[in-house]
C-alpha cells in the first residue's frame, strides 16, 4: 500500500492533491504593422513585454490568435494576442478557453483605457465594457463580464478629435515613457494575479499617478 501511494504521488494520481488552473493572459489590440505602438494596442504592448521578460516569443498560431505557453512562478499560463482585430477579440479568446478548459475567472485581460491618464492602471475583477469594443466582444463570446482585467491608461481624446483617430494614434515622447512605466507595473500586477493575489495587485497598483 505504501509503495502504491508513492506511485500515485509521483505520477499525479493522488486525487487529494490540489491542481492549479491554467491562466489565460490576453492582450487586446489590432494586428498589423500600421497599428504597432498605437494607443489601442497597449494590451499587446504589455503582454509582449511580459513574454520577453519570461524569455518567450508570442509566435505560435492557433484559433485566430498568436500565443506563447509560459510559466509564471509555479503557475502555467498562456499569453494570447487575438489576431481578429479588436472588435472580434472574443472569437479567439472563447476558442482558447474551450480548447484548454479555462474558466472566465482565470482569464486576465489587458487593454487600453481612455478614462485613465497615461502611466495609470486600474485593476478590476469584473465590470461592464465601458464602451470598449474589444471588451464588448469578449463579454458576448464568454457569456459573462466576470473576468479580471488590467486597464492601461492612454489618456482621453482631445476636444474635437475623433475617438478612432485618438486611439489609433501613437504616444508622444512623454506619454510613451509613462506607458513604459505602466507596462512594468502591469507586468508585476499580472504576476500577483496569476498567483491569486488580486487584492494585493489592486491595492498596490490602483493608485493615481500624475505627469
Amino acid at each position: 500500500m505504501i509503495l502504491f501511494d508513492r506511485f500515485k504521488n509521483v505520477f499525479g494520481f493522488n486525487k487529494d492533491r490540489k491542481e492549479s488552473k491554467m491562466k489565460l493572459i490576453v492582450g487586446l489590440g489590432n494586428p498589423g504593422r500600421e497599428y504597432v505602438n498605437t494607443r489601442h494596442n497597449a494590451g499587446f504592448y504589455v503582454v509582449e513585454k511580459l513574454a520577453y521578460e519570461l524569455g518567450e516569443d508570442i509566435s505560435e498560431r492557433k484559433y485566430k490568435g498568436i500565443f506563447a505557453k509560459v510559466r509564471i512562478g509555479n503557475e502555467k499560463a498562456i499569453i494570447l494576442e487575438p489576431q481578429t482585430y479588436m472588435n472580434n477579440s472574443g472569437e479567439s479568446v472563447r476558442a482558447f478557453m474551450d480548447y484548454f478548459k479555462i474558466e472566465a475567472a482565470d482569464v486576465i485581460v489587458v487593454y487600453d483605457d481612455i478614462n485613465l491618464e497615461p502611466g495609470n492602471l486600474r485593476i478590476r475583477l469584473k465590470g461592464s465594457a465601458g464602451g470598449h469594443n474589444g471588451i464588448k466582444s469578449l463579454i458576448a463570446h464568454m457569456g459573462t463580464s466576470d473576468f479580471p482585467r488590467v486597464k492601461v491608461g492612454v489618456g482621453e481624446k482631445p476636444a474635437k478629435m475623433d475617438l478612432a483617430d485618438h486611439v489609433l494614434g501613437r504616444f508622444g515622447d512623454t506619454d510613451k515613457k509613462l506607458l513604459d512605466e505602466a507596462a512594468s507595473d502591469a507586468i508585476e500586477a499580472i504576476k500577483l494575479m496569476v498567483d491569486g493575489q488580486y487584492d494585493t495587485a489592486m491595492n498596490r497598483y490602483n493608485t493615481k499617478k500624475t505627469k
